[in-house]
């Protein structure tokens, strides 16, 4: 069901929504596209946060509504068509701007009105067994679908401005962004808590009346014939009938309750996701998770014991609403338990085999059913996706005897007892010394590699709850087993798409093969940014969408141009040039990142433009990545005739010898560091790395001291982008000494000395 068809289910609000679409005389192209404007402002799942970014995503979104327009016109709907050129005409008496704006705050004002609806809503199925078999399960009635919401910020989340989703800050790698997938909306748990004691409260109103009809229907047992005995048990069944409604509507409302709190849980497993990408993860709103989990379970055992006080109150000789009452409450008190079961310490997720590895697994009923006081054994397996596939679409009874047989691997130490932690009510499992000894592998298909091979570790236990068996599992986030250390980038390319755009419910691991720009945007910041200290600026991610485009440009980037094709004249894909460039951030160039002296993701052309555009002039220099060596970071500079020199790139072999900060201060040719930040002025060069200098040692005594310094030798020409770059190169150097010196400036292979 479409958000505006949820809206037009209740008239107060559909009148508040048509009057603010009608401000601007878009009520009609809210109607008549309802679906679709739903379906495109959804997906794009940020609101920009600069101006030119605005008029970019309202310009395109105009364009893809003029088409979608021109496309209806050519129904055979006489009356559809008018009403077509009447939209066509109304689009273009509005700026792009404001038809955008105004649209995309409508939907955040429908978000809320349905999610405050929603808060009463009753009916529905009990959830079911565990996260991953959810889909074909129907949601509770009034309530949102996920796949209907918008992602509504968390705790780690930045504020909702101007429109759905959180905002597009390039400036911080902290900002989580949505997957594919829609998120449940965020609610405060406390209202949730309060909600679910309120509810406790009032049941406790049915009990006392429950109390009474038992009191009475003890007396009537006992009592001897009288004349008012029909009038006495009539007056009994009424009362039943009554309590049995009102056992109903409090089961209805904890439906309604259940699915506030998993959707909660929802929430919390995609920014566990998320966390694997290196986005911030607040783990303590498990706590406040279970405590509502806690508080759920002690409303249905009051229900349930209620339940069966009803039924000795035998005044009829069938029941069948109240038998399937009794059903209904066993089943949510059984789906509560079993969806309570999570992995809370998630293992690696590229997993290299003989390495030990930790995991844990945590119950989130803390001491509510008892069962800590003979805690149960957790056993672990590791499953390939067609078997996790298999388990869950087809919901497998789970054996645990033959569990074990399903496995695709062998783990070492995989089994472990829960334990119960009094002062915090934690009731969990912790795996600390795993080790995957073995693996066994699908046969793969057409291109297909081990690093794309995807596997997960299922957790199962068995437990007595009530006097019946509870099997309980649950499934880790997917993981990647690797037996080299030459395959963790594109296991990581694998982990890092998956982790960004799978749907929080979904059958394992299925996941889009495209996505559109600005969501790929928002996770490779996200992955950059924990890996390295800074963000990437705006003209960094340009210049990522530039890498990533092919021939025929679109918004969307394939699963293929990620990172399983070239890019354009290169013999690498972006993302092995990316995690590249991240792997020679982290190890030898990070703080002069994350103090901005790097500019980083630029090319060429805009590098030489900034630098002679620069009033510093000569010897204007910057630090950009290089495209077409994997690993590689390049200076350019602006040389004595004042034009742009670019030198060829130094990597992680180079800087094995001399660190990047002593070359920049070899090179007196260099005098002026330009900004990364463009609203910043140009800084010394001194100033600028001089804390990432090394600190020059004293010789020892009775030896001369040599040093090994850069110099850039000239190719004969006077310096250009479009030559061959460059050359710095190391030379050495003897003080102190009348000692001979061999030419070393035909040398460069001084790791080998």
């Amino acid at each position: 069901m479409s958000l505006w068809k949820r809206i037009s289910s209740h008239v107060d609000c559909e009148q508040r929504m048509a009057a603010y679409y009608e401000e601007k005389g878009l009520l009609e192209l809210r109607l008549c596209l309802a679906p679709w404007i739903e379906d495109r402002i959804m997906s794009e799942q940020i609101t920009p946060n600069t101006t030119d970014q605005l008029e970019r995503v309202a310009l395109k979104f105009n364009e893809d509504l003029q088409q979608k327009l021109l496309s209806t016109r050519t129904a055979s709907d006489q009356a559809l068509k008018f009403r077509v050129v009447e939209l066509c005409a109304l689009i273009q008496r509005i700026s792009a701007v404001e038809l955008y704006t105004h649209l995309r705050s409508g939907l955040q004002k429908e978000l809320q009105l349905v999610t405050e609806k929603s808060v009463a809503a009753t009916a529905g199925q009990s959830m079911p067994l565990n996260p991953y078999n959810m889909n074909n399960t129907p949601m509770v009635t009034g309530y949102m679908d996920p796949s209907e919401l918008l992602a509504v910020s968390n705790s780690c989340n930045p504020p909702v401005v101007q429109g759905i989703g959180p905002i597009h800050n390039v400036q911080n790698p902290g900002i989580a962004s949505p997957a594919l997938g829609m998120v449940p909306p965020k609610v405060e748990l406390y209202d949730v808590q309060h909600q679910i004691m309120q509810a406790l409260n009032d049941f406790g109103n049915c009990a006392n009346a429950l109390k009474l009809l038992v009191q009475n229907y003890g007396y009537m047992l006992n009592s001897t014939s009288s004349p008012n005995a029909e009038a006495a048990y009539r007056s009994l069944i009424d009362e039943k009938a009554a309590i049995v409604l009102t056992m109903r509507r409090s089961f209805m409302y904890y439906e309604t309750l259940h699915e506030l709190v998993i959707n909660e849980l929802k929430n919390w497993r995609h920014q566990q996701a998320q966390a694997g990408n290196g986005a911030p993860f607040n783990e303590g709103s498990l706590d406040d998770i279970q405590r509502c989990f806690e508080m759920l379970e002690t409303f249905i055992a009051h229900m349930l014991a209620a339940v069966k006080e009803l039924m000795r109150v035998r005044l009829v000789t069938e029941e069948p609403e109240l038998t399937h009452l009794l059903e209904q409450v066993q089943n949510a008190q059984k789906n509560l338990v079993c969806s309570a079961f999570i992995v809370d310490k998630q293992p690696p997720q590229v997993m290299k085999t003989n390495t030990r590895f930790a995991a844990s697994v945590r119950w989130l009923i803390g001491s509510q059913l008892g069962i800590h006081n003979n805690p149960p054994t957790v056993e672990c397996i590791i499953m390939s996706e067609i078997q996790s596939q298999r388990f869950v679409t087809r919901n497998t009874q789970m054996d645990n005897s033959s569990l074990s047989g399903q496995s695709s691997g062998e783990i070492q130490n995989a089994s472990s007892t829960m334990e119960y932690q009094q002062n915090n009510h934690v009731f969990s499992a912790s795996f600390r010394n795993m080790q995957l000894k073995k693996i066994k592998r699908a046969e793969k298909k057409g291109t297909e590699s081990v690093m794309d091979e995807k596997f997960a570790l299922f957790f199962y236990t068995t437990t007595t709850v009530n006097d019946f068996q509870i099997r309980v599992w649950t499934l880790s986030l997917p993981v990647v087993v690797i037996v080299h250390g030459n395959q963790e980038p594109q296991s990581w390319a694998t982990i890092t798409w998956d982790n960004a755009f799978a749907e929080i419910v979904r059958d394992p691991f299925m996941i889009t093969d495209r996505v559109t720009w600005a969501q790929l945007s928002v996770a490779l910041n996200i992955k950059f940014g924990s890996c390295t200290g800074r963000s990437l600026t705006i003209d960094n991610l340009d210049f990522l969408y530039e890498k990533l485009q092919r021939e025929e440009r679109s918004e969307y980037i394939t699963w293929n141009q990620f990172c399983k094709e070239p890019m354009p004249d290169r013999s690498f894909t972006f993302w092995e040039w990316f995690f590249a460039i991240m792997k020679l951030t982290k190890d030898h160039m990070l703080g002069m990142w994350k103090a901005g002296c790097i500019m980083g993701f630029i090319n060429k052309a805009k590098a030489q433009d900034d630098l002679l555009r620069s009033v510093y002039g000569i010897g204007t220099f910057l630090l950009r990545f290089s495209d077409s060596e994997l690993g590689g970071v390049t200076i350019a500079y602006v040389n004595e005739n004042g034009l742009v020199t670019m030198l060829a790139p130094w990597t992680a072999r180079d800087f094995q010898v001399l660190n990047l900060a002593d070359r920049i201060r070899d090179l007196d040719v260099l005098c002026w560091l330009h900004p990364s930040d463009r609203n910043a002025s140009p800084v010394k060069r001194d100033v600028a790395f001089g804390e990432f200098y090394s600190k020059r040692q004293d010789p020892v005594t009775g030896y001369v001291k040599s040093t090994l310094h850069v110099h850039v030798c000239s190719n004969g020409d006077n310096g250009s982008t479009s030559g061959t770059p460059h050359h710095a190169q190391e030379s050495m150097q003897l003080g102190n000494g009348d000692f001979g010196m061999a030419d070393f400036d035909t040398i460069t292979n001084f790791e080998n000395f």
